[in-house]
């Protein structure tokens, strides 16, 4: 949803009106989102190891696409855009049908399952990553870099430039798990920060989301191990925390790898083992050959491993400026305007 409402903001920007079509998991995050309407529609996640649940999801997404031709009918949209995801299922399907010019935007470096139905007739594919695997042969020559729009306050946060850092300085350490948190974060992250030397324990001021249940260890751990440490599960004002930090440790979905970049800040990934087509570690590629972040697997992020990593990383401030200074290389701020400059292409035929 970041990245569509970071879009549409830069949409109404060119004069477009926006209105909004998804789920009900969607529209639990559309509080202020600028839309002249949200509709919410039917859709589901098919799964092809359960008849059962397969079954209903065909019915929840037949009735998806009834309700959003129904919208396209009375509306008249000039364009349709999707974001990915089984929510945008009903919408594209509708818009095709009905001939009406529609791109689509993938986050990740891997196209999702929906995306790949559409893409081959898709006006555009925009990708959020140089990297875009599973990507049909015949959607290649209409596949554009525009990376994934972000939102305001980190663009903002990217103003702010690099914080200054030296061998005595105060080290401000992000960690982010997603929307929920991360259980392995909330765990495995206090405990290294604990075996860390005291010269750099005393020196750290750590912001960590952590899950509800992992809320009194941690705290706990971090002051038996004397560390300045604010643990939460879920900050608001996530832009700038981003432009505290020195160093960011988090999963690797899409939108977290491209605000770190945006931000340039440099990063300890974690991807996410059961990610579909394993997306999370293909999101980091370019973070991971631009010397700009490390990569850390669920089996590899060991209490010992992380402690390690993090001494070698702490311990060398040139070292996080320069890796600053490469995730930020990587940034790309005008994200929202690439994109919504593509579709006015889309409609008026400019498109390259």
């Amino acid at each position: 949803m970041f990245p569509a409402r970071a879009a549409a903001e830069a949409l109404i920007k060119r004069g477009w009106q926006i209105r909004l079509v998804t789920d009900a998991r969607g529209l639990k995050h559309t509080e202020g989102f600028p839309a002249v309407a949200i509709d919410e529609i039917h859709a589901a996640s098919p799964s092809t190891r359960n008849p059962i649940k397969l079954a209903k999801a065909a019915i929840e997404l037949t009735q998806g696409l009834g309700q959003a031709q129904g919208i396209i009918r009375s509306w008249k949209p000039d364009a349709v855009a999707g974001f990915g995801g089984y929510p945008a299922f009903p919408a594209i399907a509708a818009a095709r049908v009905a001939g009406i010019p529609y791109c689509i935007h993938e986050q990740n470096a891997v196209l999702g399952r929906v995306n790949r139905v559409f893409a081959a007739n898709a006006g555009f594919i925009a990708s959020g990553f140089e990297r875009l695997d599973r990507l049909p042969e015949r959607a290649r020559k209409r596949h554009i870099l525009t990376g994934n729009p972000l939102r305001e306050p980190i663009v903002k946060a990217r103003a702010t430039g690099y914080p200054e850092l030296t061998a005595d300085s105060r080290i401000n350490l992000l960690v982010l798990g997603g929307s929920l948190g991360a259980r392995i974060l909330s765990e495995r992250v206090p405990e290294a920060i604990a075996k860390l030397p005291e010269s750099l324990r005393s020196r750290l001021d750590v912001v960590q989301q952590t899950r509800e249940e992992n809320l009194d260890m941690a705290r706990d751990i971090y002051r038996q191990a004397g560390v300045n440490a604010r643990c939460e599960p879920f900050f608001d004002k996530v832009g700038e925390l981003y432009a505290q930090s020195h160093l960011v440790i988090g999963r690797a979905g899409a939108s977290t790898v491209s605000e770190v970049a945006g931000v340039g800040r440099p990063a300890i990934f974690c991807p996410l083992g059961i990610a579909t087509d394993d997306h999370q570690t293909a999101n980091t590629e370019g973070m991971i050959k631009a010397l700009a972040a490390d990569r850390l697997s669920e089996a590899d992020f060991t209490v010992d491993t992380l402690a390690t990593l993090l001494e070698t990383r702490l311990s060398n401030p040139q070292e996080l400026i320069d890796r600053a200074a490469s995730a930020r290389a990587l940034g790309r701020p005008d994200a929202a305007d690439a994109l919504a400059k593509a579709v006015d292409g889309l409609v008026t035929g400019a498109l390259v």
